[in-house]
Order: structure tokens, then sequence, then C-alpha cells
């Protein structure tokens, strides 16, 4: 029997009490032992074009699983079919960590993981489609604080999957580069979707719903890789007011209920044709490193670039919000008219670049520059940035292999 045959084959045969005589524990959750080492096996054996097939059923896992083989897919039955559960998880800090290059992974869960959900790490080519992580008990700090989570990773993709609960980022890409992220929804994360120290990135296609912040793209300092050249484009974003429940001193404990689309210290964004609608604070903030609460006492690298530049909002759709801010904000919604304009920008500029091109062309939306660096003393509604970028931003671009499924 081949490996990529022997879960389906002992699935079959546990309804006749083989393969270990797998149990089902009050909450419906196979218990097989056996099922849980022949899983970690195959993946510990797995070589380059083996197809790992796992079946419908929901099954108890007491220790993360790992890949380090290249070129290996692992297909469920789908995300509400094959159930990979770790509530009862005892060992590893993930539920899978992958560092296996060519890695696709579809139609499967990843539930209640004591970390983050799925892992993968300093690779090439990684396709993640029609995958669910999500913490069943609602948005706690306990929770993982990734759902799936690519880092120092070349071409991504990531589509269709649903994410839940995190307690940093559903969907989180970080340190990569060539990313494709659509047609996934976000709910009731700390961060819905975040691009952080990321470059030349599709956002599209997403619904983005229930989080504390919709859509993120960050640039953190002392990381070995800036990002610049994001793409967010029809995307839904919406009633982004979710308490914030990240840990204490994490980036995104800073990132405030109500906030819908956020760049923070990122160059080269681009915002358009989105439908952006009751993000409480704001449907769209433009910040820099200073204003977001974060440990300045630590110290930044000096090539660091804290300020946000470049940045294009435009044919966007945008409704209600700002009705609800944080308490600092709350003065300046008499220069909205009693809400907040759809962008807020904390008006940041470097000293050595005085043009920041943040430029909004979007119907009547206004943009308004809070004066951060003299604490809202010159706040005002900022007609100057009815401005352009020299170029707009490339379609990224994915190996056909990535985006043809098998």
């Amino acid at each position: 029997m081949t490996r990529t045959g022997w879960l389906a084959a002992c699935a079959t045969l546990a309804l006749l009490g083989g393969c270990g005589g797998p149990k089902t524990d009050a909450n419906g959750f196979t218990v097989d032992p056996d099922f849980e080492k022949h899983l970690q096996q195959q993946l510990l054996d797995a070589k380059a074009g083996d197809v790992i097939t796992i079946p419908a059923g929901k099954y108890a896992l007491s220790k993360s699983l790992s890949l380090t083989a290249d070129g290996v897919t692992i297909k469920g039955a789908g995300m509400d079919k094959t159930i990979l559960s770790f509530a009862k998880q005892t060992s590893g800090a993930e539920g899978m960590l992958v560092t296996g290059d060519d890695f696709t992974i579809e139609d499967l869960a990843f539930e209640d993981t004591k970390g983050d959900a799925l892992k993968v790490n300093g690779v090439k080519n990684t396709v993640i489609r029609r995958v669910r992580a999500e913490w069943t008990g609602g948005g706690k700090t306990s929770n993982g604080a990734y759902g799936l989570y690519p880092v120092q990773v070349t071409n991504v993709l990531i589509e269709g999957a649903v994410v839940k609960g995190a307690s940093d980022a559903g969907i989180y890409v970080g340190q990569s580069t060539n990313i494709v992220v659509r047609n996934n929804r976000a709910e009731g994360n700390v961060a819905g979707i975040e691009i952080e120290n990321s470059s030349v990135a599709d956002v599209y296609g997403n619904t983005a719903t229930g989080n504390t912040g919709g859509i993120l793209v960050f640039n953190m300092p002392n990381l070995p890789v800036p990002g610049s050249k994001t793409r967010v484009f029809k995307n839904k974003v919406s009633a982004n007011n979710h308490a914030n429940f990240g840990a204490a001193g994490s980036a995104v404990s800073s990132v405030p209920p109500g906030s819908g689309i956020i760049v923070n210290s990122n160059d080269d964004v681009e915002i358009f044709d989105n439908d952006v609608a009751d993000n409480q604070t704001a449907n769209v903030i433009i910040s820099s490193y200073f204003s977001t609460g974060f440990d300045t006492k630590k110290g930044v690298s000096t090539a660091y670039d804290p300020f946000p530049q470049n940045v294009y909002v435009t044919g966007n759709r945008f409704k209600g919000g700002g009705t609800n801010p944080p308490p600092q904000f709350v003065p300046l919604k008499a220069l909205g008219g009693g809400a907040l304009p759809a962008v807020l920008w904390d008006g940041f500029v470097d000293p050595k670049v005085p043009d920041a091109g943040i430029c909004v062309q979007n119907g009547d939306a206004k943009l308004l520059n809070a004066d951060g660096p003299h604490k809202f003393a010159g706040a005002r509604i900022d007609t100057s940035v009815n401005c352009a970028p020299k170029a707009r931003l490339a379609e990224v671009k994915l190996p056909a292999s990535m985006t043809k499924e098998k």
C-alpha cells in the first residue's frame, strides 16, 4: 500500500475497528493514536511529488506536525470535512510547520492550535488553498498568534481560506516577496489580513469583517528586510470593531478597534476599488511608527524608515465609519462634521523627504491630517493631497504551476 493511500484506507478500516481502534470523544472528534502517528510518519517520509490525502473526519491531535520535504501536496476533503483539532495539544509550537519548497495544502482545517495554526518558513513557492484556521472559542488573548503564517517565502498564494480568532493576525505574510492573497474571509481576529515587511503583494477579493483591524500593511523595525509595493483592491472591509485582544506589547495590541485598512511605515501602497464601511475609528488609517504606541525605548535600526510614503487612495466606496474613535481622536470629529473622515493620516513627514506622496483622489472622501508631530494642534482637513503617483504598481505574477490546481 502506498504512503498516500494509508490514511484513506485506515479511515475505512476504522469503521470496522481497525487501525488501532479509534474512539470518538464527547466533542465528536476521532481520537486515534495510530492515525496521528501514521500521518506524522507520512510527513517525515514524504518525497517530491507525493500527495498526502487526509480523509474526511474530525481528528484530535496531541502534537505539532512537521514537513521538511520539497514538492509535497497535502489534500483534505474540505475545510469543513477534514478537521485537525489541536484542542488537546500537549507539545509543539504550531499546528503544522513546513520548511519545504513547492508546498501546497488545500481543503482542510486547523482548529484550536496552541500557537500558530500553519507556519511555512524560509522556502519558495507556497500555495495555501481553501484552508480554515480557527480558534473555536472566539477571540481570546490565549489563542495562537497567527492562523496562516508564511514567513521569509518567495512566491506565496493564499486563496479561498477562512481565518477566525487569531490573537495577532488571521492571515499574516511576513518578510516575503511576490505575494497574492485573494478571495479569503478573515473574521474575529485582531488583524484580519496583515502584510508585514513584505514586497510586491496583491491583496484582493477578500472579506475582512468583525476584526479589530481589517487589512494591515506594516513595516516593523529591526527585521532583516523592509516592505513596499502592495496593492489592496476589490476587498470588502466592514465593521472591524472587535475589542483588541492582542497580547500586551505585541505590535497589533496598539491597533484601535474600528480600523478598516491601515498602512504603517510602508511605502508605495495603493488602496483602490474597495468597499470600506462602518469601521468606527476610520475606514483608512495612514500612520508612522511614532504614533503606533510601540515601545520606542528599545531603539530601532538606523536603516529603518518609520514614515509612510507614496500611498495612493482612489476609487473606493466609503460608507459610515469614524463615529466612535479612541478618546484622543474624539475632538477631531468636529473637523469631519461629527465623524472622522474616510482617511486619517497622523501627519508625520520625513524631514529629508518633505513630499510624503500621500494622495487621495476618491470622490468626496476627505483626508484628516491629525498633525501628530504637534499633538493635534494643527489638525485639519488636508486639501493638498489631491495628487496621483507618477506610475501605478504592476500586477503580481506568480509561477503558472502555483495558480493551476493539480
